[in-house]
């Protein structure tokens, strides 16, 4: 017995038309899309005219577990996932123990798929414990699973070291993703460093800390022909450099978090610092570099919209600004904050453009099989309701994290349906 979609909108990812159709999935695979089909003696969901489209696919969380169970897991993590449309989530290493051997990739994925509701694709990290003083075996943990490498949460510090992993990266064909900081430059900084910083009395992190990295990774990745992605872009330089490498021809990719492209270092000023749940690492910055990541979304300089869901418990987020955590968690809103703020709002780009940043380019990017709506693709797809207007509410939330500034917004294009490799996974 199949899956029969009826009743919905079908968005057509080349010329952004939304078509009546109804669409069939048995198995894994979609089988068949078309303007009607017979029940038969298939499941049937009546989608009631909402918008069919691939499965979002997010390549950067952070699940917490082995380690931080009580922060987060991978059950309640891919559940918040599903419910905000995700279908496929790629998980940070920086757990502990730090995802740095073959039998921790599979504990991942072995736990995802008898817990799970979506797909989890395991980051391995570049250097033993994220010490930044060893490489870590990148061939064995690839062969077990690990979609690239990373040392997110820091950065590598040691230009060798790097361009050591971009080597071997390179001729393993394994995309190395890069948390871009230069921890000198950084300090002990806890937001932007600028005006608003001086004025509440907070050490800031300048924008230099991630494009000076940034820079160096770029010709680290010229001279090795790694392919380089850029975690979580937030300041204008960073930008101009990601736009500069791609002009070269050079394998360049990059990621935007919803919070970098809508909120700036004015939400802390207003409340004086002192909300940690407006702390983050790269932090909210100026109105400049906010419009800048924006525009390197629209014109194709940024691939792909990531959450970076970062989930932390209450207490921790009511220390003081300086002490809390940094992070936020984006998975079950990022859609609809996006789509009511770009798409319907201010109508900045088309609904199919947006999807193809939340599907389309990460499938693409990394070579996953995913973000397509076609007969014989996968059978990961979102159903999103594009009218009704609801509240964030944290209350709601599946994540166990509830930290986030967008609380209390109003936004539409919330999930209604998610679909991960034929079976559902969420309906509201």
């Amino acid at each position: 017995m199949g899956l029969l979609l009826k009743g919905g909108r079908v968005l057509n990812l080349e010329n952004g038309e939304l078509e009546a159709r109804d669409v069939l999935v048995e198995g894994r695979h979609i089988t068949r899309i078309a303007d009607s089909i017979e029940a038969d003696a298939h499941e049937v969901v009546d989608l009631g005219g909402h918008v069919v489209l691939p499965g979002f696919i997010d390549m950067h969380v952070h699940l917490r577990q082995p380690g931080f169970e009580g922060k987060e897991t991978i059950a309640t993590g891919s559940q918040a996932a599903a419910r905000g449309g995700y279908t496929q989530v790629a998980c940070m290493p920086n757990t502990r123990p730090v995802l740095d051997t073959p039998e921790l990739m599979k504990f991942v994925i072995e736990t995802a798929e008898r817990e799970g509701f979506c797909t989890v694709l395991p980051y391995g990290a570049i250097t033993k414990s994220e010490l930044g003083e060893e490489l870590t075996d990148i061939k064995a943990l690839r062969e077990a699973g690990a979609v690239a490498i990373s040392d997110d949460g820091v950065g590598v510090q040691s230009s060798s070291m790097m361009r050591e992993a971009m080597r071997v990266a390179a001729s393993l064909d394994v995309p190395v993703v890069i948390h871009s900081e230069d921890e000198d430059l950084a300090k002990d900084g806890c937001m932007n460093e600028g005006v608003v910083s001086k004025r509440l009395g907070l050490p800031g992190i300048p924008g230099l800390a991630e494009s000076a990295m940034i820079a160096r990774d770029i010709l680290l990745a010229q001279e090795t022909g790694a392919h380089l992605h850029v975690c979580h872009i937030s300041d204008a330089w960073s930008v101009e450099l990601v736009r500069w490498a791609k002009s070269m021809g050079l394998n360049v990719t990059a990621e935007v978090t919803p919070h970098h492209l809508l909120l700036t270092e004015a939400i802390i000023d207003a409340t004086d610092g002192a909300d940690a749940n407006m702390k983050v690492n790269p932090p909210l910055r100026t109105e400049a570099d906010r419009q800048a990541c924006l525009r390197g979304l629209l014109d194709g300089t940024i691939d792909m919209i990531a959450t970076d869901h970062a989930p932390h418990m209450e207490e921790e987020k009511k220390r003081p600004f300086r002490t809390a955590p940094f992070g936020f968690v984006g998975l079950e809103f990022a859609f609809p904050v996006l789509y009511t703020e770009l798409v319907e709002k201010n109508n900045l780009l088309p609904l199919h453009e947006l999807v193809q940043k939340f599907a389309t380019n990460p499938a693409q990017v990394f070579k996953l099989n995913g973000g397509r709506l076609a007969e014989g693709a996968l059978a990961d797809l979102t159903v999103v309701d594009l009218n009704t207007e609801r509240t964030i509410n944290p209350d709601e939330f599946y994540s166990k994290g509830r930290n986030t500034p967008f609380a209390g917004q109003q936004v539409k294009g919330w999930t209604v349906l998610t679909v991960n490799q034929g079976r559902i996974t969420y309906q509201a």
